[in-house]
């Protein structure tokens, strides 16, 4: 233990007879500062007497309350999923069973390796590149079905013009433009993803969903940024690979491939469908998109090839009208010349 310190009564006595005479004046000067203060204070004014102060609104204006506690990890993984499928036009889901860590950080590795090769490519031909952004994640099926129902037929613009006709329901697009709402959650006028009136769309089971039969059992996404059939073709080729389009990658040019963590964890993937911006396809169309030639360079050449054969064949049709109409009337005015050059030899 420290040593103590004894101090003399008659020290202490003297340290605390110097205190108050060093603070006593600047205290009375603070002092009498604040009763003139307060005594030259302005009465309120009228309407405060008649109308109370609007409450002092408890949460930022860009972070308005949820319908549910949003410390809880089932509201942010909401809120996430939310966030994925606004900003995801294009993603994987697969069906789970059983995979290890292990097994996912080694699926994860190989797709990582894969897409940074095609990043090399396009980085050549001066196209950007995706591969930082495509990322393979685990869902929580319940939570993310409750998100995409939410993402769907939630719609809190029309929702608002709907009710615009209402003076006394002043009811805007965003919270932070609202200058009446309360600290409740349960306030009508809020329409964030988290509110009490996306809670309830989100419970409507009469709104079925396109991609409902798939959201069962353990699901797992790949979410891309935008639709690119090269990296979907190259997502394909490395977790679920088919022949002849898909082909997974070579021994020789990729040993690691062939671990047994990365095939025990593929053989526990099983591909279910895609969603394309907003529409569900199921196994076959997703491989129509990835094997588009050429990506969307590739469908846009094809596009122009199109309408350019489009326009030729109408033209050709427009010529050929054109052409028949002009040899019928020629042949007319022949016939009509022969004709009168007939009767004038008859008359002669």
């Amino acid at each position: 233990m420290p040593p103590r310190i004894r101090i003399r009564p008659r020290a202490l006595r003297a340290c605390t007879s110097c205190q108050s005479q060093t603070l006593s004046l600047p205290a009375i000067a603070t002092y009498a500062s604040v009763a003139t203060a307060s005594a030259t204070t302005p009465a309120p004014p009228i309407h405060q007497k008649f109308r109370s102060t609007p409450p002092v609104l408890r949460y930022p204006p860009t972070q308005p309350p949820s319908h549910k506690p949003p410390e809880v990890r089932k509201t942010q993984l909401h809120r996430q999923y939310q966030s994925l499928l606004k900003s995801s036009p294009l993603i994987l889901i697969f069906q789970h069973n059983n995979v290890k860590a292990v097994e996912w950080m080694s699926i994860r590795r190989e797709l990582a390796i894969a897409l940074r090769k095609l990043d090399t490519e396009r980085l050549k031909n001066g196209q950007e590149t995706l591969a930082e952004e495509v990322k393979m994640q685990v869902i929580q099926t319940n939570i993310f079905a409750s998100a995409l129902r939410v993402v769907e037929f939630f719609n809190p613009e029309a929702d608002t013009l709907s009710h615009a006709q209402h003076p006394s329901d002043p009811r805007t697009p965003t919270s932070a433009t609202i200058p009446q709402t309360s600290n409740s959650p349960d306030d009508e006028r809020f329409t964030h993803g988290l509110s009490r009136r996306a809670h309830e769309v989100a419970n409507n089971r009469k709104l079925k969903l396109e991609l409902e039969p798939l959201l069962s059992g353990p699901l797992a996404v790949v979410a891309f940024p935008s639709v690119s059939p090269q990296y979907l073709k190259t997502v394909l080729s490395i977790v679920s690979p088919s022949k002849p389009n898909f082909p997974a990658p070579t021994r020789r040019v990729n040993p690691d491939y062939y671990e047994p963590s990365v095939q025990t964890g593929l053989q526990k993937l099983m591909l279910l469908g895609a969603r394309v911006e907003g529409k569900v396809f199921d196994v076959d169309g997703t491989k129509w998109v990835g094997g588009i030639d050429g990506g969307l360079d590739g469908l846009r050449s094809q596009l122009v090839h199109m309408l350019q054969g489009v326009g030729g064949s109408l033209t050709n049709a427009l010529e050929g009208a054109s052409r028949s109409l002009y040899f019928t009337v020629e042949g007319r005015r022949m016939d009509m010349e022969e004709q009168e050059k007939g009767v004038e030899e008859k008359k002669e």
